[in-house]
């Protein structure tokens, strides 16, 4: 989406997928850490095979995937690898790179009392978006422009939004986030933190640009804490 060039380019040895962006845009330093990050990554994410930075563009080749966007509507059958890649991601070490944390990247929307409990050392992904997720016989996770480090529950968090805008009832999310250990065993005091700060991030987003996805994220965002603060 924010890639000034996103193309299939195919070469008598290999067809790659190029993304790009130039060096002075405002996005460039998410591109160099995306970069940064690709070898750290579990092999179900596409391999960045080399970067070209000249005359004034900042280029990236990766493998390509030939699979589709990830349905997250009820029933489908790509859920369940969703929800395996994302046990896969949580098992990877986070690396050793400036990575902003969680408690940096929501302390503009969490109280400063609750905001350290978004605090951990999992590598987290952060945005679940369907077209963020490509299916083969697996599901592979790409676009990691916003890595972050921080609580492992954090991730399960970001995808129930998701889901419950393809269809899902808040249980129904929730209960498909449980299939992963660490949204089982989520303080539940600090999800309704994350859960409050993710409401006022969707909030400001859908003011600034009112699309009617992001009005509908800003919706579920507090059909969804509406539940969890019910929830026994």
């Amino acid at each position: 989406m924010n890639s000034g060039i996103a193309a299939t380019l195919r070469t008598h040895d290999a067809t790659l997928f190029v993304k790009g962006i130039p060096t002075d845009h405002p996005q460039a330093r998410h591109q160099e850490l995306e970069a940064a990050i690709n070898p750290h990554l579990p092999a179900a994410s596409p391999r960045l095979l080399w970067r070209v930075q000249t005359e004034g563009w900042d280029l990236l080749g990766y493998e390509r995937i030939e699979g589709h966007h990830a349905d997250y509507t009820p029933g489908s059958l790509d859920l369940p690898l969703i929800t395996d890649a994302l046990v896969e991601l949580q098992h990877t070490p986070c690396p050793d790179l400036p990575i902003k944390r969680a408690e940096q990247r929501w302390s503009h929307y969490a109280s400063p009392d609750c905001v350290e409990q978004l605090a951990g050392d999992t590598l987290l992904h952060t945005d679940f978006a369907w077209d963020n997720i490509l299916i083969t016989d697996r599901a592979h996770i790409i676009d990691w422009a916003w890595p972050t480090r921080g609580a492992a529950w954090i991730d399960p968090a970001v995808l129930i939004l998701r889901l419950m805008n393809a269809g899902h009832s808040a249980p129904a999310a929730d209960a498909r986030a449980r299939q992963i250990p660490s949204w089982q065993a989520a303080p539940r005091p600090a999800v309704r933190a994350f859960s409050e700060a993710n409401a006022r991030l969707w909030d400001e987003i859908a003011r600034s640009d009112p699309q009617p996805w992001k009005k509908s994220m800003a919706r579920h965002a507090h059909d969804w804490l509406t539940y969890w603060s019910a929830r026994p």
